[in-house]
This record gives structure tokens, C-alpha cells and sequence, in this order.
């Protein structure tokens, strides 16, 4: 399954698809200047288990970081994910 990450500002979200098709997004909300907030990240059921949540997290952090923003990660998803990822820590906004 080929996966293309995008960010869609106008939903405040950034978007996994697969075959020009939506399969998952990550929320984000400004909370501060060069801070985001992420309390939500959702894929289809039925792609779960496929890596499809990792490659969002994984490619919506480096656009993140290549904006050089920082991230508040509310969802448990997101937050296990930077646990187990740690090269993302930096990103985690402290305060």
C-alpha cells in the first residue's frame, strides 16, 4: 500500500491517503507562536495494524520539524509514539 502524507491547513489536520483516498489524519490546533497541539490521530479501521498511523506520525513530524515548530502531544497515540521514537523528542514543546 502506497501512503502520501499531506497537511490540509484548512482542517487543521495532516492527511494520510492511499490511492486518492483518506485514510487517516492527525489533528492539530496552534496553541502558542511555533506551538502545536496534537490531540488526535485516527486511521480507518481497516487499515489498522498496517503502519498506517507510524508513516502519518512519522511524516507529519518532519514537516513539522522542517517548519521548525514544536508539538504539545495530547493524544496517547502521539505520545507513544515519540516514546518509542525518541529522535522526535526534541520536538515535544517544554512549558
Amino acid at each position: 500500500m502506497e501512503l502520501t502524507v499531506v497537511d490540509a491547513p484548512e482542517r487543521s489536520r495532516f492527511e494520510v491517503s492511499t490511492d486518492g483516498r483518506v485514510i487517516g489524519f492527525s489533528a492539530y490546533h496552534l496553541i502558542a507562536e511555533g506551538v502545536l497541539a496534537l490531540p488526535h490521530v485516527e486511521v480507518e479501521p481497516a487499515v489498522e495494524g498496517r503502519g498506517v498511523a507510524g508513516t502519518l506520525m512519522r511524516e507529519s513530524l518532519d514537516m513539522i520539524r522542517e517548519r521548525k515548530l514544536r508539538i504539545v502531544p495530547i493524544c496517547p497515540f502521539a505520545q507513544s509514539f515519540i516514546e518509542r521514537n525518541p529522535e522526535y523528542a526534541d520536538l515535544v514543546h517544554e512549558g
